[in-house]
């Protein structure tokens, strides 16, 4: 179990907040993980890269000139690949890559990533009502108060994503926002602080925790 502070909209010590999870044996945290993230990015890949062989390629169909007497190399077709304009050896052709992994692993890698992280989380009251119109400028204090620098990496866990708060946030380069029912193991390990709301991890402890 790991006990963290509670920050209000100003930056002040409100409470503590409890977030208990089970995670992998630490000699085999590093590897589950790193199956999920791969997993991840993989199945992220469209895989519709294709070229054309020399098959495929339009015309060709002539032989250039005959096959002896002239002086000049042999050929068949002016689009062999040996050819500009020809067709392609061994080119990429459309493939799935998506990889498999069982339901239980990825949970398990998910909550060994965001444990292994809590050092770097800090908890927040819920703040949409601090945000009654669209204003960054506001946001962006605000996580200043919270102790994050400007330039670093911010993933910002929410129960639900309000309307004024997800206006706020869009034009903040530096910052991703998520519902907490919605973690992945990529921005989790990507962001360099990691801030939710209370309401977040009582959400992440009802749908992640065992």
């Amino acid at each position: 179990m790991v006990a963290c502070v509670v920050k209000d909209w100003q930056g002040a010590v409100s409470g503590e907040a409890t977030l208990e999870l089970a995670t992998a044996k630490p000699e085999t945290a590093s590897h589950i993980v790193h199956r999920a993230l791969v997993r991840q990015l993989a199945n992220a890949r469209q895989g519709t890269v294709s070229t054309k062989t020399r098959a495929e390629v339009r015309g060709g169909g002539r032989k250039p000139w005959r096959q002896k007497g002239t002086g000049r190399a042999r050929a068949g077709s002016i689009r062999s690949p040996l050819w500009r304009g020809g067709g392609v050896i061994f080119g990429p052709k459309p493939r799935d890559y998506s990889q498999k992994m069982n339901r239980k692993e990825r949970r398990l890698a998910l909550r060994t990533a965001l444990m292994s992280r809590v050092e770097d989380l800090i908890v927040v009251q819920d703040f949409a009502d601090h945000l009654p119109r669209p204003k960054t400028k506001e946001l962006v204090t605000a996580l200043q108060r919270w102790g994050i620098e400007p330039e670093q990496k911010v993933l910002l866990l929410v129960e639900d994503v309000s309307e004024m708060v997800a206006l706020s946030a869009r034009n903040v380069p530096t910052l991703k926002l998520l519902r907490a029912d919605q973690l992945n193991v990529f921005d989790l390990l990507y962001a360099d602080r990691i801030v939710a709301t209370t309401g977040a991890i009582a959400k992440i402890q009802e749908v992640y925790g065992d």
